[in-house]
């Protein structure tokens, strides 16, 4: 994984072109952005919030702000962010996320979309954001806006293009198991875990058979020393169990690199394996079961696909839901321009700084409220001298 050169957020940030013409501008793009990225980290969310907080801050932020005309006005945090090129602002945030990414093998890098729900004007759709999520650093990669008038798989490739991927296990939904997208991964030398449904119905069935009839064959009691069809012995699996609060979870992961029946074979590129998800839960007495099937450029561990499984859903147990409760994402209105898309960014570049600060071992709004109570923990969240 190439490791970028250790700058502050702020030299990062620097790259970012200002959109305004000369003779308009009253305020430097950088003291608007840190005024912003230092509003959410401190537990605000809109651009009134930018405006009032700088306002109460504006003599700490005079210490190292150059502030010609004083504190900008909220619409004129809405202007710039409405107009700031949000390649431009994708590419900072990439180029400094990288620079503080630590280099894990096989790490889990997890593709989602997520709405925003309520930054649409009447009648419109809502605008949706796809994120990559890389779960042992605890980061977000990066992030790409959907098209208006189009779907996550015209998105995804485009960020994993943007993205370094080399030696990682990505995983998809069902809306990312597409051949494009699996080829796009193994390009970019990666190995990928994508989820099966009826979007694919053929190829749905004909994994769904494979391996029910297999884990079935598998079950079933045999003589000692009778022979074992080579399929179910090139069957692994691997089992959880998970207790808790009156139910009792278990989740039996099977995966098979036996592909001969399969006919798409050769049109999946890096295709290894296929895998199946079997999770049990009984809770009061109740039982259900639910089956997932999966096609994998893993080779055969079960232990390594069921991880890959399982953390595919912390994108939305840490950044969905983070997003949505801590920083009010989903109720968030701003619908100029730029503007949904580029604070989208800016959420995700301060939630990576609240999740890159482990000094403190509380929750990210227990972070941000110690930021908007202490100048030195706020500056060091920003990575910049607290001598300030």
């Amino acid at each position: 994984m190439q490791k970028h050169p250790k700058q502050s957020l702020i030299e990062y940030l620097s790259i970012i072109r200002d959109p305004r013409v000369d003779r308009s501008k009253e305020h430097e793009l950088i003291d608007i952005l840190v005024i912003a990225i230092c509003t959410l980290l401190c537990v605000g969310e809109s651009f009134h919030d930018m405006e009032e907080f700088g306002k109460a801050k504006e003599d700490w932020f005079k210490k190292f702000l150059t502030l010609p005309h004083g504190i900008p006005s909220h619409d004129t945090f809405n202007r710039v962010f409405a107009a700031i090129d949000p390649d431009q602002f994708l590419e900072s945030f990439l180029l400094w996320t990288q620079s503080i990414r630590e280099a894990i093998p096989e790490e889990i890098v997890a593709l989602d979309g997520k709405a925003l729900r309520r930054a649409i004007d009447k009648g419109d759709h809502p605008k949706y954001i796809v994120s990559a999520w890389a779960e042992s650093n605890g980061l977000v990669l990066g992030q790409m806006k959907v098209a208006d008038k189009s779907n996550e798989i015209t998105a995804i490739p485009k960020l994993l293009r943007r993205l370094e991927l080399t030696g990682c296990i990505v995983t998809l939904d069902a809306m990312g198991c597409q051949k494009e997208i699996a080829r796009e991964i193994i390009e970019a030398d990666a190995d990928y875990v994508l989820a099966l449904k009826g979007n694919h119905e053929t190829v749905h069935r004909e994994v769904s058979t494979f391996l029910d009839s297999t884990v079935m064959e598998q079950r079933k009691k045999r003589p000692k020393g009778a022979k074992v069809p080579s399929e179910i012995a090139r069957l692994q699996s691997y089992e959880t169990v998970e207790k808790g609060h009156g139910r009792l979870e278990t989740r039996r992961y099977y995966q098979s690199d036996s592909l001969d029946w399969f006919a798409e074979r050769d049109k999946w590129e890096g295709l290894r394996t296929v895998g199946m998800v079997e999770a049990t839960r009984e809770i009061n007495g109740q039982k259900s079961v639910e089956r997932r099937y999966f096609l994998s450029s893993l080779p055969l561990d079960a232990q390594k696909f069921g991880r890959a499984v399982r953390f595919h859903w912390s994108i939305e147990n840490k950044l969905h839901w983070t997003l949505d409760v801590v920083f009010g994402e989903d109720q968030n209105r701003t619908r100029s321009g730029y503007a949904a898309e580029n604070l989208a960014t800016l959420r995700r570049l301060v939630l990576n700084l609240l999740k890159g600060e482990k000094t403190k071992k509380r929750s990210i709004k227990g972070k941000m409220l110690n930021a908007s109570w202490d100048h030195s923990y706020l500056l060091k969240l920003l990575g910049t001298p607290s001598t300030i």
